[in-house]
């Protein structure tokens, strides 16, 4: 009749998910996102450099920094924190480890509540070099590293590390502290995780005239730092002894005088195969050094020469490069839900993935 309604009732869709196609590519990135808007919440988020395609999404918890990936890639790690009346109430700490073919969850490790929640950055979390031990830094805010072992599961000790932050393995029981006077504090393990040896370097750095950022990246058994004005130096740990071995400029002369200094969350990146660093760079003044940057430049690491400057259509504030033959680039900012593809041995732009979380912060490539 004129006017009347024909209902239908609508057959539920079946949920299809499929696994991954293996358990890492060379051109895959994990993109991680603090998700400020509510942090309660954040965010792992999968993609494929080549195709464009999200692969798969974590969530993370309070707090997020970032994922791990051990070297032969059996499990996808993640340090993370929870609340029992979601943004209150009790806190607990966990190392959550999921399969890195379906991305569920297949144990937790649970650690003491005291990971430090701070700006995402990758050296808040590290492997040592045989991916036995899972350090994590603390900051109360007492500072410290917990110290757990994979693959017993288990939480085995906590290292007091005052006045100096952050974790930069060093071999497979050792490890170093950036500490704020410009020295580091170095860390030997032995086989079940405890302290048997540590020593306070001489000075790496001049920490008033200035300072590393902690955005290092590693060259075998040396660490890159940029300085606030734009040098490299060199943090190298030679039979047990962890000392600067290096220092070189990333600009000229005249471009220091331009104001050109690199900037941003994770501003450097390494392609170690063919010997490549890439900087974020951006033109400002003292302490502008989480800038983003809106250009990438190119340096070979034997001759520390430009190599190439990259001019950004719009800024970076994260970069990372992925280690195979014909390696990508990967770039994100802060301020936009994008990943941005490169190719790293050309510059070109290769594509913008959009509708990527809502902060991005730190890149994880394979």
């Amino acid at each position: 009749m004129p006017g009347s309604v024909a209902l239908a009732q609508l057959q539920p869709e079946p949920l299809v998910r499929q696994d991954l196609p293996g358990t890492g590519s060379a051109h895959w990135v994990w993109v991680n996102d603090v998700v400020f808007h509510h942090m309660v919440d954040g965010k792992a988020f999968l993609f494929d450099g080549d195709s464009g395609n999200i692969l798969g999404m974590l969530s993370t918890g309070f707090g997020f920094g970032s994922v791990l990936v051990p070297g032969n890639r059996s499990v996808i790690i993640s340090p993370e924190t929870y609340f029992s009346r979601g943004t209150r109430g009790t806190r607990t700490d966990v190392v959550v480890l999921y399969d890195p073919r379906t991305l569920d969850p297949i144990g937790e490790i649970a650690i003491p509540a005291k990971r430090s929640s701070n700006m995402p950055m990758r050296a808040t979390t590290a492997l040592t070099d045989d991916d036995r031990f899972l350090l994590i830094y603390n900051f109360t805010p007492a500072q410290s590293v917990t110290v757990i072992d994979l693959p017993a599961r288990k939480f085995v000790g906590e290292v007091d590390t005052p006045g100096c932050a952050l974790v930069y393995p060093t071999g497979p029981r050792s490890f170093f502290s950036l500490c704020g006077d410009g020295t580091a504090l170095a860390i030997q393990l032995d086989d079940a995780g405890g302290v048997i040896a540590r020593e306070r370097t001489p000075e790496l750095f001049d920490a008033e005239q200035d300072p590393v950022t902690e955005k290092a990246v590693r060259d075998g058994n040396t660490w890159l730092f940029a300085s606030f004005a734009g040098d490299i130096v060199a943090v190298q740990t030679v039979q047990g002894r962890t000392r600067t071995a290096a220092r070189w400029s990333l600009t000229t002369a005249e471009e220091r005088a331009q104001g050109w200094r690199p900037g941003g969350m994770q501003h450097l990146a390494l392609h170690l195969t063919g010997r490549r660093l890439y900087s974020l760079m951006h033109q400002g003044g003292p302490d502008t050094h989480k800038d983003p940057g809106a250009e990438i430049w190119v340096y070979d690491l034997a001759s520390r020469e430009r190599t190439q400057r990259i001019v950004l259509e719009a800024p970076l504030t994260s970069i990372a490069v992925t280690g195979d033959e014909r390696p990508l680039l990967f770039g994100i900012f802060i301020g936009a839900p994008q990943l941005r593809v490169f190719d790293a041995r050309t510059g070109a732009a290769l594509r913008t993935i959009n509708e990527v979380g809502f902060t991005p912060t730190v890149l994880v490539s394979y």
